[in-house]
């Protein structure tokens, strides 16, 4: 089964690329969207760049047979190590993520920042050569391996169990504040670390703590008439993380939409 034309899909590896599936939504009402929660692939981080590619090939084939307009790799780690080369290997227009560093630059008073991301992200190659091309105004970029927060929103602990995740949370800013206590601005360079903003702001009050969903949905096709469009659902699983789970968290955040168990060969 395929949309009609203007159709949008947006994928990561799981619940945190619903937030830009919910902007795209708040920005124009008539978009169909195509939302793929790649749960068996989770985290796309912890892969090489060689299997990051990989996974990516194979998941835009699949959603090609959808149709879309436009395809969103909403996850920070691939679209700053793979993405370029992805392209290549569709005639869809594929739209990236990047951390939102210039912003957060102009945003501190100090000029110290930091990108909070995943491990593979954090030592690679390319994320090095972005900070290079976008920090001139910084007096330091910090690069931040904050992979075991991600855990805490696909498993669903952000939701469950908001104490010891605010727990979690504050001894891992306690740790970066001890670095460098300069430090006024972070990007949340992973799509799950947006979910425990809140978190992140309680813990570290007079920081800022920058997501980049606004510069994706700006940059994207919408389709901007006065129809109702809708959001199809489709996930994938894992024996550790099953569909069913994430049905539950869609639950508690009081998301009303239904979801599709698919496989991607």
């Amino acid at each position: 089964m395929t949309f009609s034309p203007r159709s949008i899909a947006v994928f990561d590896a799981g619940i945190g690329s619903y937030a830009i599936v919910d902007l795209i939504r708040s920005r124009a009402r008539a978009q169909k969207i195509v939302y793929l929660a790649d749960r068996a692939s989770f985290p796309y981080g912890s892969k090489t760049k060689a299997e990051m590619l990989s996974t990516m090939k194979k998941t835009v084939g699949f959603l090609e047979t959808y149709d879309p307009d436009a395809i969103v790799l909403a996850s920070n780690a691939p679209s700053i190590m793979v993405l370029d080369e992805l392209r290549s290997y569709s005639k869809i227009p594929i739209f990236g993520v990047e951390p939102p560093l210039r912003q957060a630059i102009q945003q501190s008073t100090s000029k110290h920042v930091a990108i909070l991301g995943v491990k593979s992200l954090i030592e690679s190659s390319e994320l090095r050569s972005f900070v290079d091309r976008n920090a001139d105004e910084a007096k330091s970029v910090r690069l931040v391996n904050a992979s075991p927060l991600v855990d805490l929103v696909e498993n669903g602990k952000f939701l469950f169990s908001p104490k010891e995740t605010q727990d979690i949370v504050n001894r891992f800013m306690l740790d970066q504040d001890a670095i460098n206590p300069d430090t006024d601005a972070f990007t949340l360079s992973s799509t799950h670390l947006p979910w425990l903003k809140s978190f992140f702001e309680r813990s570290l009050p007079n920081a800022n703590f920058l997501d980049p969903a606004e510069a994706i949905v700006a940059k994207l096709p919408l389709n901007k008439s006065d129809e109702d469009g809708h959001t199809r659902c489709l996930v994938t699983e894992s024996t550790e993380h099953k569909a069913v789970d994430f049905q539950r968290m869609l639950d508690c955040l009081r998301i009303s939409l239904p979801i599709e168990i698919v496989k991607i060969d």
